[in-house]
C-alpha cells in the first residue's frame, strides 16, 4: 500500500506542479490508499490538464536519474524535493497524502544527514532509485490504467472525447506510454553519458 500511495503521490503532484505553471487554479489535491488520488482544478485547458499526471509524473523521474549523475545535483534534487514535500505538506486535504510528505521528508533528510556527516555516500543512490521507480511505475500505470482496462472515466478516455483525431482512449494510453518510456529511456542514456 505504502509504495502505490507514493507513486500516486508523484502523480498528483506532477498535476499540480503543471497546473500551477499554467496559472490554472488548483482548489486541492488528495491521495488515497487504494492507488487513488485526484486533483481538484478550476479553470484551465483539459487536454493539458488530463496527461499531465502520468507524462509529468514520467518527467520527473528522468530529472531524479539525471540529477543523480553528480553529488551536487543530488543535493540540488533533494532539497528541491523535500521544499516540494513541505509546500505540499500544508495543501493536502487528507491524511494519507501528509503522512507521505512527513515519511519522505524524514527518509531524505536521513540519508542527507549520513551523506553529510559519515563515510556513507548514498544520497546519489536514493535520488536515483527515486527517479528509476518513478519512471518504471509511471509506465506501468499507463498500460494498468489505460491500456490493459478500459475504464471510461480515465484520462485518456477523456482525452480522446476532447481530441478531434479518431483516437480512443486506449489508443492515447500507447501514445502517452511511448512518451513515458522516451523519457524514461531518454534519462538513461543521458545519465550514462554525463558518467562516462
Amino acid at each position: 500500500m505504502f509504495h502505490v500511495s507514493y507513486w500516486m503521490f508523484f502523480f498528483v503532484c506532477s498535476d499540480t506542479y503543471f497546473l500551477t505553471d499554467f496559472s490554472m487554479q488548483v482548489e486541492g489535491m488528495q491521495v488515497h490508499a487504494n492507488e487513488g488520488g485526484v486533483t481538484q482544478t478550476r479553470g484551465g485547458v483539459y487536454w493539458l490538464i488530463l496527461p499531465a499526471g502520468y507524462l509529468g509524473s514520467s518527467f520527473w523521474g528522468m530529472l531524479f536519474i539525471l540529477a543523480s549523475t553528480n553529488i551536487l545535483t543530488a543535493r540540488i534534487a533533494a532539497g528541491c524535493f523535500i521544499a516540494a514535500l513541505l509546500v505540499v505538506l500544508f495543501v493536502a486535504k487528507n491524511w494519507t497524502l501528509r503522512g507521505l510528505c512527513i515519511g519522505f521528508i524524514i527518509f531524505i533528510g536521513v540519508f542527507w544527514l549520513l551523506q553529510e556527516t559519515t563515510k556513507i555516500r548514498i544520497l546519489r543512490y536514493i535520488i536515483l532509485f527515486i527517479g528509476v521507480m518513478n519512471s518504471l511505475f509511471s509506465v506501468y500505470d499507463i498500460y494498468d490504467d489505460l491500456i490493459s482496462r478500459r475504464v471510461h472515466s480515465s484520462d485518456a478516455e477523456k482525452f480522446a472525447e476532447l481530441c478531434p483525431c479518431p483516437c480512443n482512449g486506449v489508443a492515447w494510453g500507447v501514445i502517452w506510454g511511448m512518451i513515458s518510456f522516451i523519457f524514461l529511456c531518454g534519462a538513461m542514456y543521458l545519465g550514462l553519458v554525463i558518467l562516462s
